[in-house]
């Protein structure tokens, strides 16, 4: 029998994106749950292999707002207790850490756009990451941040905002960063509504037509190291790649 995967979505724009075709490609069947139009959700966690949390636009800390926050963290910490595989981007990360005893803060500074991550040390050991360079030009969209939780190892981090990466036991990882993103998907994201009138209030220092040159400048990249980088994630958690071709640089 394949593989099964459950996906906590949040909003209809931020989706799997290019690690979409990786799981298709391993005949992986994924199940949706979009909490914000689903309510009194009830999940059989053994009919599934893993979970992936994407991202959104709300604040982990906006629980009177947004109920369904806290009966994610409920799902992804029963999740965690039945060593499935987790998976969590940006706001997904931030749920990840929360679940696991971190917390999640306003950041020093909202990054929108391709910043410099680095990797830690530990990352530099990493089996997720071992195909990063020691800085990596990646795109990101975020307010919050999370801390790393104890008993994690902190992977990665940005010049802005400290923590962006860390992995929990051997097949748990939480990214702040989006390796998911593709030029078209780039560009949908700045025409949302809700996200033209962010970069509009962050418009002194968030440039959107310097994100777009920048996307023509490391999109082509940053699609060879998700291939890579989203393949390496399917063989720790034991699904194996068999047909997915890479893209020349």
């Amino acid at each position: 029998m394949g593989r099964k995967v459950l996906i906590f979505q949040h909003v209809p724009h931020e989706i799997l994106g290019t690690f979409d075709p990786l799981l298709k490609s391993e005949g992986v069947r994924m199940k949706y749950i979009n909490f914000s139009r689903q309510t009194d959700v009830d999940i059989n966690l053994d009919s599934y292999d893993g979970l992936i949390i994407l991202g959104g636009p709300m604040s982990v800390n906006q629980s009177d707002k947004y109920p369904h926050l806290e009966e994610e963290i409920r799902w992804i910490k029963k999740a965690l207790e039945k060593d499935l595989f987790v998976l969590g981007i940006c706001l997904g990360a931030q749920l990840l850490s929360r679940a696991l005893g971190g917390k999640v803060s306003k950041n020093p500074v909202t990054e929108i756009g391709w910043y410099d991550v680095e990797l830690t040390d530990g990352g530099l050991k990493d089996p997720l990451l071992k195909h990063f360079n020691s800085v990596e030009k990646i795109f990101q969209w975020h307010g919050d941040t999370f801390s790393i939780p104890k008993g994690c190892i902190h992977l990665a981090k940005s010049k802005g905002c400290e923590n962006q990466a860390f992995r929990y036991g051997k097949k748990v990882y939480g990214l702040q960063f989006h390796l998911e993103v593709s030029r078209e998907l780039i560009e949908r994201w700045l025409n949302v509504e809700a996200n033209a009138l962010e970069l509009e209030r962050h418009k002194d220092y968030i440039d959107p037509d310097l994100i777009r040159e920048e996307t023509e400048n490391c999109v082509d990249n940053l699609k060879h190291l998700s291939n890579k980088t989203f393949s390496a994630f399917l063989k720790i958690v034991g699904i194996e790649r068999k047909r997915f071709k890479f893209s020349s640089r």
